[in-house]
């Protein structure tokens, strides 16, 4: 009867599961804090979010930085403030600049001084508060490349599927970590229980089976 090789089960060094582990969690907690920056908070704070494309605004926030707009009313905006605005009232084209000082129209309307912080010159035309999109929340570099190469269609819905799918990779990785982990010390756990009891059926018998001398030096005679 032919016996088939029982197959050895090489153990993971606990350092090296240590690492999984650690870089799962840390896969984990990445992609969800970039759905939280750049998806929840937009949504929950009703923000728009827009992609810087060129350097009018650099070092600060240079081409590809990910901009999150808040919704302000036209009159609490001060200088200093980084808005989004149309370059024309109603027409979809947005730059976003610094707001340099303030002044008023002919009309006494509010009007807004802009300029990039990479321009040597304001921008040719005052900024009326209609034109406001809002003012900047926060930024996030190099993210608005990849915005930019989704396009404008459907952009959030990816941008959406997109972190979720992170986010499930990562807790897949992890949970899949931890079951590893589990497995391996309960093996090891059967491993040490087997090995004692093997031992324990070695060294009984011996004891049992020890020579009598009384009954040995019986038989010679």
């Amino acid at each position: 009867m032919s016996l088939r090789p029982r197959r050895t089960r090489h153990r993971v060094p606990t350092w090296l599961q240590w690492i999984g582990q650690t870089l799962s969690f840390g896969f984990l907690c990445v992609s969800a804090l970039a759905a939280i920056v750049l998806i929840i908070i937009p949504l929950v704070s009703g923000s728009q979010t827009y992609s810087v494309l060129t350097n009018s605004m650099a070092p600060s926030y240079p081409a590809g930085t990910f901009l999150v707009v808040k919704p302000t009313p036209a009159d609490a905006l001060q200088v200093g403030d980084v808005i989004t605005f149309q370059m024309e009232s109603g027409r979809p084209e947005v730059i976003t600049h610094r707001i340099t000082a303030l002044t008023a129209g002919q009309n006494g309307e509010r009007l807004l001084i802009t300029q990039g912080d990479n321009n040597d010159e304001v921008d040719p035309q005052p900024v009326q508060g209609i034109q406001v999109r809002g003012t900047l929340m926060y930024a996030v570099p190099y993210v608005g490349f990849l915005a930019s190469a989704l396009g404008q269609t459907d952009r959030g819905g990816m941008i959406t599927a997109l972190a979720v799918a992170l986010i499930a990779f990562g807790a897949v990785t992890m949970i899949r970590g931890a079951i590893h982990h589990r497995r391996e010390t309960r093996d090891g756990v059967l491993i040490t229980g087997a090995s004692d009891a093997l031992d324990a059926s070695v060294t009984t018998p011996a004891a049992e089976y020890a020579v009598d001398p009384d009954r040995t030096e019986k038989v010679h005679r």
